[in-house]
């Protein structure tokens, strides 16, 4: 065989060695999910709704974020588990942990990569669209901290409002978004000069904000009056308050940015079950789908087909068919399982 010959056969077997890698990475859609009372992060093919895998992580993971590339995803926790200490109650503890943690999960591996120390009980953590900076509300001191992924390590320390909870950054990574719990407000955080410039008054007890992917509405829910608030990205005024399930807590739009679906836990004494979808046009309630006890997060994978909901009270994840509205699929995970995240 000429030179030339075995030259083109070897740029074609690498071309096409690389356009599998390329394709298996892509199908391999997985959903992560945060065990709280686990320590762990379970693994869900998102194809077969089988649980596939369960990644031990700190003591009392909360949240967990893929990071747009889909080659991460990240967890909130509250460190290393502690060892335990003869006679000591478990409120206490947990309480020695100290300053909680972010954690890094290959995706590819399933293994954790690396760990960054953040402020005092991490509740969320979100990723800019550019992949460089994560953000993490730190609930227990009332900041935001600003980690630089590729130095892993905090670069900012954002104060903001009183137990600041759930967070989401705008799609064009100008604006992060954080419910402040008991400030009753939403913190607006400038990622450029990475400050907070604004909070706006929402109501009783905001747990979770989102945008359209669209960037024409942003919203809360709140967790304290049975409604979703509606605000105007730009005016950064509420235009509309949507009542909807008892204590609503995590919320997420459709890629299609046409509707938004609500998770409705209610209380460890009175679970919520259900999760309201809203249209995005009148701004009414127009389907109330029963998940399970507790339901609380929920993400939407990147078709728009499939939303995956956390339930709290009964160790599950429903899944949900978005155009026939109805759960078709209930996954057993791990304990007290919390947040959730698709790959893209």
């Amino acid at each position: 065989m000429r030179k030339s010959s075995m030259k083109w056969l070897v740029s074609v077997v690498q071309i096409s060695a690389l356009l599998a890698a390329g394709a298996s990475y892509a199908a391999a859609e997985k959903v992560y999910v945060a065990d709280e009372e686990g320590n762990a992060v379970s693994v869900i093919d998102a194809t077969s709704f089988k649980r596939i895998g369960s990644i031990p992580v700190g003591q009392g993971p909360h949240n967990v974020q893929v990071a747009p590339d889909g080659r991460q995803v990240w967890v909130t926790n509250n460190g290393q588990p502690a060892k335990a200490v003869h006679n000591m109650p478990k409120s206490e503890h947990g309480a020695m942990a100290g300053s909680g943690e972010i954690w890094a999960i290959d995706t590819t591996t399933d293994a954790v990569a690396a760990k960054v120390p953040v402020g005092m009980h991490p509740a969320h953590v979100v990723v800019t669209p550019d992949g460089r900076f994560a953000y993490v509300a730190n609930g227990g001191e009332n900041t935001v901290s600003v980690v630089d992924i590729s130095a892993k390590r905090v670069v900012d320390t954002i104060p903001v409002g009183a137990s600041p909870h759930g967070m989401r950054i705008s799609s064009d990574g100008k604006q992060a978004w954080v419910a402040n719990l008991k400030g009753g407000t939403i913190s607006v955080i400038d990622t450029a000069v990475r400050k907070e410039t604004l909070q706006i008054a929402v109501g009783r007890g905001p747990a979770q904000v989102g945008f359209t992917p669209d960037g024409r509405l942003g919203f809360v829910s709140l967790s304290g009056e049975n409604r979703v608030a509606v605000i105007d990205p730009v005016s950064r005024k509420v235009i509309s308050r949507i009542a909807v399930g008892t204590v609503p807590i995590q919320l997420y739009a459709t890629p299609d940015s046409q509707l938004l679906l609500v998770a409705n836990q209610g209380t460890r004494q009175n679970p919520g079950s259900t999760v309201s979808i809203i249209d995005l046009r009148s701004f009414k309630v127009v389907s109330t789908i029963k998940a399970g006890k507790g339901a609380h997060g929920v993400a939407i994978d990147r078709k728009g087909l499939h939303a995956f909901v956390t339930n709290l009270y009964e160790d599950t994840v429903s899944v949900i068919d978005i155009l026939q509205r109805k759960v078709i699929a209930t996954i057993p995970v791990g304990r007290l399982p919390n947040g959730v995240s698709v790959t893209p």
